[in-house]
Parts: C-alpha cells; structure tokens; sequence
C-alpha cells in the first residue's frame, strides 16, 4: 500500500469521478485507476461502485476513507514540522480577490514571497465578496481582499486597506449632472446601474437605503465597475460606482459624490479567525500585512 494510492483513492472520492480526480492530480486518468484498482487487490475488496453514472464509495470504501485521509493529513503534518525547524517553507496556498480590485500591488506582494518561499504554490482565484467569506470559512481559500458592507463576516478576521467613496455617474445631460453632490433620496426613482448582490458595494448602497426607507430601482447589474460605465454611458441608468472607478469613466459620463448619507465602500484583508492555518498560509498573511498599506488612521503593524 502506497501513499499515493491513498491520495487517488481520496480524490475520486472526493471529486465523485476518474476524470475529474486525474484532472485535480495533474496526472492521466489511466494511471489514476490502475493504482486504485492495485490498492484494492492489496485490500481485497472493491472500494468504488464503478457501476453507476458517478463513482461510489462501497461499504468497505466507505469504512477505508476516513484512515486514508488521516493517512495523508499525518504525513502533511509531519512534513510541516521538519519544515518548521528547517526553516523550509513549502505548501500551497489560495488567495482569494474581488473582481475589479486594481488599487493593491498584489504582484508586487506575491513576486518578493515568492522569491523569499520559492517551494510555495500559490494560487489566485476571483469572486465576489460574498462567496469569499463563505470560502475562507470552509477552508477553501487562505485569505482574501474583501469589499465590506457593514461588519466583518462572522468568523474572518478583517484589517482595512483602502476606504472609498461611491459616486453615480450619470450622463452629461441628465439632470442630476448639475450637482456637485448627490442625496442618496435624489436617486430614488433613479434606474441605477450597480454591482450585484454579495459584493461590499452592493451591501453599502442596500443598507443605506433600508435605513433611509428607500427602495433603490436597480435596473442593471455587472460584476465590474467599468462594465457599469459603460451600460450608463448608453443611458442605461445611473451607475454607482466606487471612487476609484469614477475617475476613469468613458466619454459623455459625469461622476457626483453620493452624500446624505455619505456612503464609504471598504477593502480589506481578510483570514479565518476558527481552525488551522499552515505555516505557507501563516507566512503569505504576515507578508501581506507588511506589504500593504496601513488601515486608515491606524499604524502599520
């Protein structure tokens, strides 16, 4: 019996499939099943129910799984140890980031680390802001640059990085052009333009609104500010936009402060606060706080 059969075993079961085990492994689906078949000759029983249009654990899989995943986490872990008093770093860890986030030298950050820990994968993935709280919860992502709403998520910690102000670009002819600042109210019975639901932006404009008893009429929604420039530029509605967004806007857009309420939009670093972190996933987060800038009016760490 061999670790890497258990590392097979774990991934088509964990990803109900051969194909989509092989693709996860980086290595050729044939090669996947013959050393799960090989561990069930040493075994003597069949682990998977190949019969069905998914794969299935058998009885005996069912029973062999959870000692082939404290299998592998235990020599996880004691490679993390002798890499710990090495001074090794090595691991693999997952950043997560809002869509449209352009303000942070996240290259510059993951180039000097990377230079630093050259045996740490890293990998970037984009989303909203909602599925990336939801994520670092689960595990699935090590830490992330959020946009905030109100309070941080329950069970992330969070540091702000950037505060910004929304603004609504409109087109240079409507109406409220003429304003050098726009009530939240005036945009009422406005078609407004904004990034969808689960993103910080979304959640800043939504609370403002229920607190001042409005219903705001959102006409469309994009995933990215500049997309919803463009749909106001064509006199779609009203785009609501974070600052930095607003002061690259097309031709033939106007952007205005949105105030009364002032609405402020936030981005910030963001971990779990429950359950394990590796040493990879300890040393990026500490390198991220260095590297970026300070939360407003509060020192560097």
């Amino acid at each position: 019996m061999e670790l890497r059969q258990l590392e097979y075993f774990v991934a088509v079961t964990e990803e109900a499939g051969f194909t989509r085990a092989a693709a996860r492994l980086h290595v050729a689906q044939p090669g996947v099943s013959a050393q799960i078949r090989q561990l069930e000759r040493e075994l003597g029983q069949p682990l998977l129910d190949r019969s069905g249009r998914t794969v299935r654990l058998t009885e005996v899989g069912a029973a062999v799984l959870p000692y082939a995943r404290a299998a592998l986490a235990a020599v996880e872990g004691a490679r993390r140890s002798v890499d710990e008093l090495t001074g090794l770093l090595r691991g693999h860890v997952t950043i997560g980031t809002i869509d449209w986030i352009q303000s942070l030298d996240l290259p510059g950050m993951l180039s000097g680390f990377h230079r630093d820990h050259p045996n740490v994968e890293i990998t970037v993935i984009q989303d909203d802001a909602a599925s990336l709280a939801d994520a670092l919860r689960d595990g699935r992502v090590d830490l992330a640059f959020l946009s905030l709403g109100g309070e941080s998520p329950e069970g992330i910690a969070t540091r702000v990085i950037i505060e910004q102000r929304l603004f609504a670009a409109v087109g240079r002819g409507h109406p409220l052009a003429r304003r050098s600042t726009i009530p939240l109210r005036a945009l009422a019975d406005e078609d407004l333009v904004s990034l969808p639901k689960g993103t910080g932006l979304r959640a800043v404009l939504d609370e403002a609104c229920t607190d001042a008893g409005l219903s705001p009429r959102i006409a469309f929604e994009a995933g990215e500010p500049p997309v919803l420039a463009q749909l106001a530029a064509h006199g779609l509605g009203v785009a609501v936009l974070p600052e930095s967004a607003a002061r690259d806007l097309p031709g033939g857009l106007h952007a205005v402060p949105i105030v009364r309420p002032r609405l402020t939009g936030r981005i910030a670093l963001a971990w779990r606060t429950e359950g394990p972190r590796s040493p990879a996933a300890r040393a990026v987060i500490s390198r991220a706080r260095e590297h970026l800038p300070a939360p407003p009016d509060q020192p560097a760490p």
